[in-house]
């Protein structure tokens, strides 16, 4: 049998919002700490509150977390609160822009005191330098480190069709926090870790900075430099089915050339010497390409599917996410939570990308509603109801 989760005992406080924040609170709670995420008492998360179905990622980013509703903005008591939870934690998350948490009086220098053996992720916009003030969101970290020029055709700069500066300077502090707990173990002192969502982007397009370095030629957007002519691959690309689905093939090496052109019944391309490794295969995309689409329109998605996967050549179909919840292989290997939504039943979403022999990823309990747990965490401090009681006829909590 699986054994506990591995941050099993591990109290994070997390003072995050929509996603960035949440999602390294997600990976902590996932993985087993208690997270207990603090919201304001009027409405919490600004995530709660999303139009048109984007509320639901609050339902996503928040499982097996509970909730404190504590006035942090407009309370001295609420701060004093706030620093008593922090003597007995291990992690703070902070999300919230530059300066807010400083001007709080609940930063790193203050609790670093009130708690020495703290780890304290800062995810901001920056790390550390003349930018660091900047006001920064996820789709500014993409246009401004190079990533959004990288993606769409040149002058039509494109951002990731999903929140992944956001969730990747989530997953890189993470791993900041756990390397810094494994420090604490020998030194039994806490530090601070900052994460950028620039610098996590820049990191992203390192490979373009490299080939720079390498070449001195400016970047070319990759819709322009055809990934595969660029890897020396000549078969890269989607392909249009008979049923106009879109399928991409990419053949990376003549043991997938030979065993395509098998699956097909292609023994003309198969035995034509202009066709006979990648390099020539490449010279040939003045041709080789429509002569391969024409092929593959003959057939079916499902069909073309069929063949390739026999084939053992690497494809895939082109997907919108709402169709992944019928994905068999999602499915039959367990990766989806199915997770409660209000007023909708369950729905169908992702568990974390990893997989364990010693312990099981899941659903502990549902996203919180706002203050679910506030009683429950503050009597953890000691706090008798009565204290408890007057503090919510004040509204610190709620």
């Amino acid at each position: 049998m699986p054994d506990g989760l591995p941050l099993e005992g591990l109290r994070v406080l997390e003072l995050g919002h929509i996603f960035a924040g949440p999602s390294a609170g997600l990976v902590l709670a996932d993985l087993g700490a208690d997270v207990i995420k603090i919201e304001r008492p009027e409405d919490g998360d600004q995530s709660r509150g999303m139009p048109a179905g984007n509320w639901a990622t609050f339902h996503f980013l928040n499982r097996n977390k509970r909730s404190a509703a504590i006035d942090l903005k407009g309370s001295r008591e609420g701060r004093e609160l706030f620093l008593r939870l922090v003597g007995s934690a291990d992690v703070v998350i902070d999300n919230f822009g530059h300066g807010v948490v400083e001007g709080l009086g609940l930063g790193w220098d203050v609790l670093s005191r009130a708690n020495p053996r703290l780890i304290y992720l800062a995810v901001k916009g920056f790390l550390p330098g003349p930018y660091e003030a900047r006001p920064f969101l996820d789709e500014l970290a993409q246009m401004s480190a190079g990533l959004a020029f990288m993606t769409g055709p040149r002058g039509q700069p494109t951002r990731a069709g999903a929140s992944i500066v956001d969730v990747g300077a989530a997953a890189y502090g993470v791993i900041g926090v756990l390397a810094a707990l494994q420090q604490r173990a020998r030194t039994g002192r806490g530090q601070k870790i900052t994460s950028g969502l620039y610098e996590t982007t820049v990191f992203w397009v390192g490979q373009w900075l490299a080939a720079h370095a390498a070449t001195g030629e400016p970047s070319v957007p990759l819709p322009e430099m055809r990934q595969g002519t660029r890897m020396g691959w000549g078969v890269y690309q989607l392909f249009t089915a008979a049923d106009g689905e879109e399928v991409f093939i990419g053949i990376t090496s003549n043991g997938h050339w030979e065993r395509f052109c098998k699956a097909f019944g292609l023994d003309d391309l198969l035995a034509d010497e202009r066709l006979a490794d990648n390099a020539r295969r490449v010279a040939a995309r003045g041709w080789l390409p429509a002569r391969l689409a024409e092929e593959m329109r003959r057939y079916p998605s499902a069909e073309l599917a069929e063949r390739l996967e026999r084939a053992r050549v690497p494809f895939a179909p082109l997907r919108r996410p709402d169709q992944l919840v019928d994905d068999a292989h999602l499915n039959a290997s367990g990766q989806f939570v199915d997770t409660p939504l209000p007023g909708r039943g369950a729905a169908k979403l992702p568990k974390l990308p990893v997989r364990s022999t010693a312990f099981e990823l899941g659903l502990r309990r549902p996203a919180p509603r706002l203050g679910e747990h506030t009683r429950e965490v503050l009597e953890e401090t000691g706090l008798s109801t009565d204290a408890i009681e007057a503090l919510a006829s004040r509204r610190v909590i709620a």
